[in-house]
């Protein structure tokens, strides 16, 4: 974790937002956040990069993420930090949406 949050923060010039020790690294890129978290932290099945989307509402995306060829794979809650939920789109590449503690 601290050298790909080196890359991204020296190389980008991202700011720093949150970090979870080695979990999970957070930056500001304007009005989009971009985070890097571990493999515990991943989604099951994923390789490689997974885009995570905040959300205020998941049941809002999911009859029409259906309808578009898109899966939803699981819900994970975590706690403090909000929920996620997993998608896979129709090339099945994994992304997720989060929703924040008190959506």
């Amino acid at each position: 974790m601290d050298l790909m949050r080196a890359f991204y923060e020296e190389a980008l010039e991202l700011p720093l937002a949150f970090r979870d020790r080695d979990q999970w690294c957070q930056f500001k890129a304007e009005q989009v956040s971009f985070a890097l978290g571990s493999p515990s932290e991943a989604a099951k099945g994923a390789r490689g990069s997974v885009i995570v989307f905040d959300a205020n509402d998941v049941a809002v995306f999911v009859q029409r993420l259906e309808r578009l060829g898109g899966r939803h794979l699981s819900n994970r809650d975590m706690g403090s930090h909000g929920s996620v939920a997993t998608f896979s789109d129709p090339e099945n590449n994994l992304f997720q949406l989060h929703v924040r503690p008190g959506g």
